[in-house]
């Protein structure tokens, strides 16, 4: 039997993630304006914003970054005129797709998320039937000397934290999205940094995937999705399996 290891999948994204700082910037950016333009500069009195600024800290965005994207937002550098769409899709292997976007041109975004799953194995879905296979989630994941899941346990319990685990030197701590600012603020006091903060999509149930060429499949369509210039975030359901991610990743090296 194969084996499922959800940490061998955490690394294995993280990495990817890790190779597009660039474009990871460009969307973090695109939050902070987002979240200003709807609230306003104060991040005490938005909390959209607050969450932004978390995420960007955590995604080590230089200062200039932030700032610059600020007074973007208040229509200091121009306006900004970005519509937050959600689409759903399905991958191959039965795999479910949520595709997050913002946009300032509704018609060019949809049709670049159709094509591509299209011509990667997958297909467009309609409105509501993937998204109730996801829940949303504060989410912040914390690597080395601070990667102690008792130590975690005792500082964001008492904040809203629900769900912690943590294994091979990378922690994750799940719970309700408005408990999301109370953690971060208890783990900033604690002087705990975090390679990732935010809140996110997590699958209520995943597919497993055994065979080297349906993971392949699968994590294409995902790349393909994340290098759409108008999508922010990309959540799937695959659980690949540990030898699988081995094989790919030598095969990538």
């Amino acid at each position: 039997m194969s084996g499922h290891s959800k940490w061998a999948n955490i690394k294995h994204k993280k990495e990817a993630s890790d190779k597009k700082k660039g474009q990871v910037f460009s969307r973090l950016a695109k939050e902070i304006m987002v979240a200003v333009k709807q609230g306003g500069k104060d991040p005490s009195s938005n909390i959209k914003l607050r969450m932004a600024l978390t995420s960007a800290k955590a995604g080590n965005m230089p200062r200039e970054n932030i700032e610059r994207a600020i007074k973007k937002g208040a229509g200091e550098l121009g306006d900004v005129a970005y519509e937050e769409i959600t689409y759903e899709g399905f991958g191959p292997a039965g795999t479910a797709f949520v595709i997050e976007c913002l946009t300032e041109n509704r018609n060019r975004t949809i049709g670049d998320v159709r094509t591509t799953l299209d011509r990667n194995g997958g297909s467009l879905a309609s409105s509501g039937s993937v998204v109730r296979l996801f829940s949303r989630c504060a989410h912040f994941m914390i690597e080395g000397e601070f990667a102690d899941e008792d130590k975690l346990m005792e500082l964001t319990l008492d904040a809203g934290a629900e769900d912690i685990s943590a294994e091979d030197g990378v922690a994750e701590i799940w719970a309700a999205p408005e408990a999301f600012n109370d953690i971060a603020k208890v783990l900033e006091d604690a002087g705990i940094t975090c390679t990732e903060a935010g809140i996110t999509r997590r699958p209520e149930t995943t597919v497993g995937i055994n065979e080297l060429n349906k993971a392949q499949q699968v994590l294409r369509l995902s790349e393909r999705l994340n290098e759409l210039d108008d999508v922010q975030a990309v959540y799937s359901n695959e659980n690949i399996a540990s030898e699988v991610l081995e094989e790919i990743d030598a095969q990538d090296n």
